[in-house]
């Protein structure tokens, strides 16, 4: 790569001596933000050279949201997503170098991370956009995107909408584009549009940095209260929000397998070799944790430190050396055929950073012990949830470990829950090629951080499937009451597999029911609540805490219209009709407000016949 980097160089240098002036080649982007921002470096201080390091990777994937400011600023400034040729391109890169160099950095990490090539202006990226002329002709000015990524978005609710805007506009580019090898430049595109044109505090700005970049920032800048993703395999940068489109800015080809995955957003395919984006995935290897460092943190695993038992293995709470507090699940049961493909999907696992998914720390296979000879016990250690799961919350009477008295969870907690769960499903569905169905959510599977709001778990032994296409299985992962009828009868599992179950957490939530009450002739919550909307008695469907007060000060806090818009949410998305079932970004869509629920055809009744 070196030779080909001074090969280059040379032929540059030949053209400008013999047939035209230099000064057409140089960088049209002020780098000196790379002085100014207070970014994370530390990930190129040390072990740079092997393109196959971790640590490189690591920096590389720095480096690359860290020059994507600058295409941002190019593209504001000059209305062009890329450079003009490859002469500017070399010059950017060159300059880009002599920042870092200026920081103490190695003086080859451009040559390392980067191909001029990369960033040179073509037509063959996305519905042959070249200029910001040409992303209005396509997409026109009124889109969700102009409107979601404008504000600052250090603030997560904001980035969250932003977050939601780009998987529209993905959606239309490729629309137009009809090409879906090309999935990685229209998101490329949209991540240069959203900062570079739409954000209205600029590229620079730390909303942008973080939420749009995903550049790692160092502590002083960076506020810790950002805890929109987990970011980075570094224990520094766990704490700092990192980017919801970081995975489509990436394709550094850290791994063998052809997949890569975002914060939020669709992925970029690997293998877009015309592309200047990194994709990148931490190596298996660098999860791993040692067997005897579990047992210490979990005393053994002893029963004094069993959170939760399910499925797929037991849930233990642990201590790491330094202090950090886990949960080591000792998988019980699971479909990998051994080991190495347990690692397999462990690598692609690490990668799912949502700020709504349960963030996996690493991993253990040992097969030391009182194991068969040949047997191995795998273990997954999670991140700590201080608040339990869901189940324990809605239904707290039947937890013995939970204090008499516990308050019933307020309609804004719920609100959020519902919100959050919602979005970690559109995120497995479509911010993960191929897509990933989690097969189980039910509230045990929802656990609930230290400020209630919701993480996904158990999403590491889901099922990967073919975009818009349904997958055949003999065996039937999931919990009754939850599962999909289509799924538990004929083992058809497809995106809409979990949009049932999500609609049974929603009704459960709602209702403060369980999704099974044998002692009702109807027992399935969806008829239950079907039967009694449709009588238009709203006030029996809800959870009564929902109903305590009602003075105007409440109900302006705690709005009915809004609480039988989620209640029909939860019964569209249980419909026993898989076509009438709506996605999880419409049924989000729905949720929030932007689209109208349909009018629910409907249901025979489970519970009456």
């Amino acid at each position: 790569m070196i030779l080909d980097y001074v090969v280059v160089l040379i032929t540059i240098a030949c053209l400008c001596v013999f047939s035209q002036p230099c000064a057409s080649s140089q960088c049209p982007i002020d780098l000196n933000y790379v002085l100014t921002i207070s970014w994370d470096s530390s990930s190129c201080r040390n072990n740079i050279g092997n393109t196959t390091s971790d640590h490189t990777s690591n920096c590389c994937q720095t480096l690359t949201s860290l020059y994507g400011v600058g295409i941002a600023q190019h593209l504001k400034k000059t209305a062009l997503f890329r450079l003009p040729d490859l002469q500017t391109s070399l010059s950017c890169l060159s300059d880009f170098q002599s920042r870092l160099s200026y920081l103490n950095l190695p003086e080859n990490l451009t040559t390392l991370c980067f191909r001029p090539q990369q960033f040179v202006n073509t037509s063959n990226i996305c519905a042959d956009i070249q200029t910001k002329q040409d992303w209005l002709t396509v997409l026109g000015q009124s889109m969700s995107l102009d409107t979601a990524c404008r504000p600052d978005l250090s603030d997560l609710t904001a980035c969250d909408a932003c977050v939601l805007a780009g998987f529209r506009v993905q959606s239309r580019l490729l629309a137009v584009d009809g090409n879906d090898s090309h999935s990685k430049g229209c998101f490329y595109y949209t991540i240069l549009y959203a900062a570079g044109v739409v954000n209205e505090l600029g590229p620079e700005s730390v909303g942008a940095l973080s939420c749009i970049f995903g550049l790692p920032l160092s502590l002083q800048t960076s506020a810790g209260e950002w805890a929109l993703v987990i970011g980075s395999v570094s224990a520094g940068c766990t704490v700092v929000v990192m980017t919801c489109l970081l995975g489509f800015w990436l394709s550094w080809d850290g791994g063998k397998r052809e997949q890569t995955v975002s914060e939020g957003f669709p992925s970029l395919e690997s293998g877009f070799e015309d592309d200047g984006l990194l994709n990148w995935r931490p190596k298996a290897d660098s999860l791993r944790f040692k067997f005897q460092d579990l047992e210490t943190a979990t005393d053994k695993f002893s029963e004094k430190n069993l959170i939760g038992k399910g499925q797929f293995g037991a849930v233990y709470k642990g201590k790491l050396p330094d202090g950090t507090v886990v949960a080591v699940k000792k998988v019980m049961d699971s479909e990998f055929q051994g080991d190495a493909e347990f690692c397999s999907e462990i690598e692609i696992i690490s990668t799912l950073k949502h700020r709504n998914l349960v963030p996996l720390r690493g991993f253990c296979v040992s097969d030391g012990g009182n194991y068969r000879e040949g047997e191995s016990h795998k273990y997954l250690v999670y991140e700590y949830m201080p608040n339990g799961n869901l189940d324990d919350h809605l239904f707290p009477q039947r937890k013995d470990r939970y204090k008499t008295g516990t308050r019933p969870m307020t309609w804004p907690q719920r609100k959020n829950i519902i919100l959050d769960v919602a979005n970690a499903l559109a995120y497995l569905h479509y911010g993960v090629k191929p897509p990933i169905y989690h097969r189980d959510i039910k509230p045990t599977n929802i656990l609930l951080d230290s400020y209630m709001r919701a993480r996904v778990g158990d999403f590491g032994l889901a099922k990967q499937g073919n975009e818009g296409e349904s997958h055949l299985t003999t065996r039937i992962a999931g919990t009754h009451g939850y599962l999909a009828p289509e799924y538990a009868l004929y083992g058809q599992l497809t995106e809409k597999s979990d949009v049932y179950s999500f609609g049974i957490v929603v009704l459960e939530i709602m209702c403060g029911r369980k999704a099974l009450d044998l002692s009702s002739s109807t027992f399935l919550i969806t008829d239950w609540a079907w039967s009694l909307m449709k009588a238009g008695r709203l006030e029996q469907v809800l959870d009564p805490s929902l109903l305590g007060c009602e003075d105007s000060v409440v109900d302006r806090r705690y709005p009915r219209m809004i609480m039988e818009r989620f209640l029909l949410v939860g019964i569209l998305c249980a419909h026993l009709m898989v076509a009438l079932r709506p996605t999880m970004l419409d049924a989000l869509r729905m949720l929030e407000g932007d689209i109208e629920v349909p009018t629910i055809p409907d249901r025979p009744l489970y519970g009456m016949t």
